[in-house]
């Protein structure tokens, strides 16, 4: 019985958490969730502008893909909505390729790879992510590895980026049409300068945003939001991102934060700041990305187009062998 009504205390109380919400600060937020996206979108442009010199980007067709993107990672696992992202970007830019495309992606990842693991090593070393004993049983296994050893989770890091970068130049090796396509994607990293101004600096804009769209959220949760505060949530977000096997890190997030936020604020008003904030912004996402879809492919049919985008990748990674035999075999008449 004092079981049932802990629960029915707790649940009201987190109820009027979320009832409680400051309206000016969420708009902010939300505002500047927009916005960080629009940044990245910038960045991403830049990338395949480099990739495609011959081809008009245009920054809407970008910017469609990609929050259509966003807005499938939001209900998939396994960020799927990468795949809609190179589908309907191939389906706007001429002279494109799947190779290229998603070798954009990659480069896209560059930076934030960098910026997430500095993020991750203050983290730990303030103490400000739990270790295994102080998790809930049960708890998604996402983070067992990355707090019960950090270190080899930062160099399991490394290491699978390593490896995705090692298998792209293996199969660049195998197939030399393949390898042109792919190195396409990889062409604004041939210029420093350009990538620094073009690339580094619109993702350094799009963390600042993502940073102060936290803060607000928090205010408008009524938390106290100082900067470990903010790189706590950011930590928590990314880490949830890079293992994205729940949508969007729900279930994982909220667990963490109650950790990390620790002393801020009950963890009644942590889980309603981490539960409506992860709403709000899933909603975002899925009004911009199937608001996109739809005017993209006339259809919110994703399903379907899932499946073509994927048998249109296979198809063209079993043409490049073929494509590069036959290469050779013109090479070897001549």
């Amino acid at each position: 019985m004092d079981d049932v009504r802990a629960f029915i205390d707790a649940s009201q109380a987190f109820f009027d958490a979320v009832a409680s919400v400051a309206w000016i600060p969420l708009a902010l937020a939300v505002l500047l969730h927009v916005t960080r996206l629009a940044f990245r979108v910038r960045a991403w442009q830049n990338i395949l502008r480099a990739a495609l010199p011959e081809s008009r980007v245009p920054y809407g067709s970008v910017f469609g893909a990609y929050v259509a993107g966003v807005g499938v990672n939001s209900i998939l696992p396994a960020r799927g909505g990468d795949v809609v992202k190179v589908y309907l970007a191939k389906q706007r830019l001429s002279g494109s390729s799947y190779p290229t495309l998603a070798s954009t992606l990659l480069v896209e990842t560059l930076f934030d790879f960098v910026v997430a693991s500095i993020l991750f090593v203050y983290a730990l070393s303030r103490g400000l992510l739990p270790g295994v004993p102080e998790l809930p049983n049960g708890l998604a296994l996402d983070w067992t590895l990355v707090v019960e050893h950090p270190r080899l989770s930062v160099f399991l890091g490394c290491v699978i980026l390593g490896g995705v970068i090692a298998g792209v130049a293996w199969a660049s090796r195998r197939v030399t049409e393949f390898r042109e396509k792919v190195a396409h994607g990889f062409a604004i990293l041939g210029d420093r300068r350009a990538f620094l101004s073009q690339v580094a600096s619109w993702q350094a804009g799009s963390w600042l945003a993502r940073a102060l769209c936290i803060y607000f959220f928090l205010r408008a949760f009524h938390i106290d939001a100082g900067v470990e505060v903010v790189v706590a949530v950011l930590v928590v977000q990314g880490i949830s991102t890079v293992l994205p096997f729940t949508p969007g890190g729900a279930g994982t997030q909220q667990a963490v934060l109650v950790f990390a936020l620790r002393g801020t604020a009950s963890g009644t008003a942590v889980l309603a700041f981490s539960v409506g904030m992860q709403l709000v912004t899933v909603a975002v996402n899925l009004v911009l990305g199937f608001a996109a879809i739809a005017i993209m492919l006339k259809t919110l049919r994703v399903r379907r187009h899932l499946f073509a985008a994927r048998e249109e990748l296979a198809k063209a990674e079993s043409a490049a062998p073929q494509s590069g035999s036959a290469l050779r075999d013109r090479k070897a008449s001549g």
